[in-house]
C-alpha cells in the first residue's frame, strides 16, 4: 500500500467531496432553516402571539362558563342578572356568589306616550282617511315603587381568589395582591398602576382581570361582567328546560323505574330519551346524523374512486398496455385529477349540486381516482413479469393471464392503499365539510364561528378522533385477513 501510495497518490486521495460532504450537507440544512426564519418572520410570531388566550381557548373547549353580570345603577342600586340560557339554570343562587339586599323607595318617571283611539262619532267622512283614528297624548307621569336592590355583592372565583362589588368601589383580591377600582360621580373607571393580571388599554376605558383557568372578568363603568369557568360539559345530557335537569343519578334512575309520569303523554323513559338526543344545547341526534353523513361521503367517495381507478390503471400501466399515447394519455387524466386539491373540488362541486354529501362524495370521487390511480399503475409497472410469463407459457389467454399472474402480486397493495385512503378520507370529509359539502365538517365550522360554543368543538373533535381510531382497527383487521400475516419464525 505504501508502494501504491508513493506511486499514484492522487488515486488514494479522497475528493473535496468526499471530504466535506456532512459539513457541506449540515451547512445547507443549516442555511435553508435561516431562511425560512427569516422569510416566513418565525420570531416575530412568536414574539408577538398571545398565548394566554391559546391557553383559554384550550380550557374552554374542556369548560363551561356562567356568567352572570353586576348592574350598576344610576341611583345607586345593584342588581345582578343572569343570561337567558346561562347553564345554571332557572333562579340561580349559587354558593360562590353572595349579596346583600336592601328594601329601597325609588320615585320612577314614567315618560308620555301617543295612544291610537277610536273617533267617537263616526258621522263625519274624510275622503283622505275615512277610518282615521284620532290620536290622544298621556302626559309623564312618576310612580313611588319600594324594591329589593343589591348592595353589595361577593364573588368567589376560587379559593384564594375574589371580587367584591359595591356601587362606588370594586375591589379585586388575587392571592396576596389587591386593586381597588373607584366608580367617580362621571361614571369612569380610575385605577393606575393596574398589575400583570389587570388590563386596560385607554384610561377610562373596561379594566379585564385574568384569573388563570377560574375565569376572567371586566369592570365596566355600569357593570361587572364575571365569567367563571367550571370543569366540564354542562347540560350534556338535559338542558335547562328539561324536568330531569339538576336532578342526581340516583333520582334519575328512580325516575325512569316509576310508573308516575312526569308527562302524562309519554313515559319517564321516552321522555329522558327524546330531551337527551333534541338537547338544544348539544343537538346529539343532529351532530351523529352529520357524524353518520361524514362516514358514508368517505366510504362512498373512496369505493367509487377504487372501482374506477382499477381499470384504468391496466392502461396507464406501460408493462400492461403497449400503447404509448394510450398510457400517457390516462396518466395525464390522472394528473389532472389529483393536481386540484379535495378542498377546491368541493367549492366547484358545491355550486354546481348545491349544499350536501353529494358534493363531499364527488369531490372526493374525483380527488383518489387520479391518486389511486396513479398508486395503481406504478405497482403494476413494478411487478415481476416471471409470474405472469409463467401462466402465459401454458396457453392462458390474456385475461387469465392478468388474473392470475398480474393480480396476486398487486392486490395486497391495492387493498392496503384503498383501506388507507378510507381513513384518511374520514378526516377529509371533515374538512370539505365546512365549505358546505355538509356531514360533521359544517356542523364544526358553525360552533366555531360563533367562538363562544368550544366545549361542542371538543365534543365534535372527540367524535371524530373516536370514529378514526375505530376505522383504524377496522381497517387493520380486513388488511390483515386479506393480506394475511406472516408466521413468527
Amino acid at each position: 500500500m505504501d508502494a501504491i501510495a508513493a506511486r499514484h497518490g492522487a488515486l488514494l486521495q479522497p475528493s473535496i467531496w468526499m471530504r466535506f460532504r456532512f459539513l457541506l450537507i449540515g451547512g445547507s440544512v443549516l442555511l435553508y432553516f435561516v431562511f425560512c426564519w427569516w422569510f416566513f418572520a418565525v420570531g416575530q410570531v412568536l414574539g408577538s402571539a398571545n398565548w394566554a388566550i391559546a391557553g383559554t381557548y384550550l380550557a374552554d373547549w374542556v369548560s363551561y362558563e356562567i356568567r352572570p353580570d353586576i348592574e350598576i345603577e344610576a341611583d345607586g342600586g345593584m342588581k345582578i342578572v343572569y343570561p337567558r340560557f346561562d347553564p345554571i339554570g332557572p333562579n340561580p343562587n349559587p354558593d360562590w356568589l353572595t349579596s346583600e339586599r336592601a328594601t329601597v323607595t325609588r320615585t320612577i318617571e314614567i315618560p308620555g306616550s301617543a295612544q291610537s283611539a277610536a273617533p267617537k262619532s263616526v258621522s263625519s267622512f274624510s275622503f283622505m282617511a275615512p277610518n282615521a283614528t284620532t290620536e290622544t297624548a298621556t302626559q309623564a307621569r312618576t310612580e313611588v315603587r319600594t324594591e329589593e336592590v343589591v348592595t353589595k355583592a361577593t364573588i368567589a372565583m376560587n379559593a384564594s381568589d375574589r371580587i367584591i362589588v359595591t356601587p362606588d368601589v370594586v375591589e379585586v383580591h388575587r392571592g396576596n395582591e389587591m386593586i381597588s377600582v373607584n366608580l367617580d360621580a362621571g361614571r369612569a373607571i380610575n385605577q393606575d398602576p393596574l398589575p400583570s393580571w389587570a388590563e386596560q388599554r385607554r384610561p377610562g376605558e373596561k379594566i379585564v382581570l385574568a384569573f388563570g383557568f377560574s375565569g376572567w372578568a371586566e369592570i365596566r363603568d355600569d357593570v361587572v361582567k364575571i365569567h367563571k369557568r367550571f370543569l366540564g360539559w354542562e347540560g350534556f345530557f338535559f338542558d335547562t328546560s328539561s324536568l330531569y335537569f339538576g336532578k342526581s343519578w340516583s333520582e334519575l334512575l328512580g325516575l325512569l323505574v316509576s310508573d308516575q309520569r312526569l308527562d302524562p303523554a309519554q313515559s319517564n323513559l321516552s321522555l329522558a330519551v327524546n330531551d337527551v338526543l333534541y338537547n338544544p344545547s348539544w343537538q346529539h341526534l343532529d351532530v351523529w346524523t352529520k357524524l353518520l353523513q361524514t362516514i358514508v361521503m368517505a366510504f362512498v367517495g373512496t369505493l367509487f374512486a377504487m372501482v374506477i381507478a382499477f381499470p384504468l390503471s391496466f392502461l396507464a400501466a406501460r408493462n400492461i398496455l403497449h400503447n404509448c399515447p394510450v398510457n400517457q394519455l390516462v396518466k395525464r387524466f390522472f394528473d389532472f385529477q389529483r393536481s386540484v386539491d379535495m378542498f377546491i373540488w368541493a367549492l366547484f362541486f358545491t355550486r354546481a349540486f348545491g349544499p350536501g354529501p353529494l358534493a363531499g362524495i364527488s369531490a372526493i370521487f374525483f380527488t383518489d381516482t387520479g391518486t389511486l390511480g396513479k398508486l395503481y399503475s406504478e405497482a403494476l409497472e413494478n411487478i415481476d413479469d416471471k409470474q405472469r410469463e409463467g401462466v402465459k407459457s401454458v396457453g392462458a389467454a390474456p385475461l387469465a393471464v392478468q388474473r392470475f399472474g398480474v393480480l396476486p402480486q398487486v392486490l395486497p397493495v391495492f387493498t392496503s392503499q384503498a383501506l388507507y385512503f378510507w381513513e384518511s378520507n374520514t378526516r377529509s370529509a371533515t374538512i370539505i365539510g365546512a365549505v358546505g359539502a355538509g356531514g360533521i365538517g359544517l356542523k364544526l365550522w358553525e360552533a366555531m364561528r360563533t367562538n363562544q360554543d368550544w366545549e361542542n368543538v371538543g365534543y365534535m373533535v372527540l367524535l371524530i378522533l373516536i370514529v378514526v381510531f375505530v376505522f383504524d382497527s377496522i381497517s387493520n383487521a380486513v388488511r390483515s385477513r386479506l393480506i394475511g400475516r406472516r408466521s413468527a419464525p
